[in-house]
């Protein structure tokens, strides 16, 4: 199916969106468009994403294991929420028809897009939600639903996930950023693992492409955590970003 010209592609992408997600997030954003553009089907194409990618997020989880202690209580309300709505939108995805699926990719892109876009932002808010007096949050279980619904666009597409459950954890949970971002990692990581195993028994998911990718993401994971010191993630954001608007204008051009 792939010729060696191909496999160095993915493997190049699979490095870049293993280092861009270690460094600032969005490496859907390269991986994706190179799979379709190689000829895999876009439907195919997002589910090998999600099964090549998945373990990726186990590293996040790893680097932050002290953050999550004495949040047990809540990975027991949040992790049902994000396996849950992973599920269903690996389920709703395997529905889509392929060609209703590629109307949808250019704007699922730019919300991606816009969704990485305003990461900064969002952190700096619930920064200050955080130190605000009279926080409206304080019932883990407020966030149930939001965090469901944000799983779902997870298991359907996954890129900018993170952002979305760590904006819904801010409003919801009365904690600090720092633990918050520890327990949104184990919500996209629940998410994105349910959605995997949906995808792996789907028979859609193109295994050269995603062992190729699997080794590329690791390599290129631990590549962004070496050089983490010396690249400004707002910069590889904004490049991120940029990626995405274009290749989602292209896709509308098309």
């Amino acid at each position: 199916m792939f010729n060696f010209l191909d496999y160095t592609i993915i493997v190049l992408a699979a490095m870049a969106a293993g280092a861009v997600n270690a460094l600032a997030g969005g490496g859907t954003l390269i991986t994706f468009p190179i799979l379709v553009a190689l000829g895999i089907p876009a439907v195919a194409a997002n589910m090998t994403n999600t099964v090549a990618l998945c373990p990726g997020y186990l590293g996040g989880i790893l680097s932050q294991i002290k953050d999550l202690q004495g949040q047990t209580r809540r990975m027991w309300v949040f992790i049902p929420a994000g396996v849950a709505g992973g599920l269903i939108g690996a389920l709703l995805l395997q529905l889509t028809a392929e060609h209703v699926f590629r109307e949808l990719v250019p704007y699922l892109i730019l919300i991606a897009a816009g969704l990485l876009a305003s990461q900064k932002w969002v952190r700096a808010w619930l920064t200050r939600h955080a130190e605000a007096a009279g926080s409206p949050g304080g019932s883990d279980s407020w966030g149930l639903l939001p965090v469901g619904l944000a799983a779902i666009y997870g298991g359907y597409f996954g890129a900018g996930l993170s952002v979305i459950v760590l904006a819904f954890l801010g409003l919801a949970v009365d904690d600090s950023l720092t633990r918050l971002n520890a327990l949104k990692q184990v919500i996209s990581f629940s998410t994105n693992v349910a959605a995997a195993v949906f995808f792996v028994f789907s028979g859609r998911v193109v295994w050269p492409a995603a062992l190729v990718m699997f080794v590329g993401a690791l390599g290129g994971g631990a590549l962004g955590g070496k050089i983490a010191g010396r690249v400004k993630p707002d910069v590889l954001r904004l490049t991120v970003v940029l990626i995405g608007v274009a290749v989602a204008i292209i896709y509308l051009v098309r």
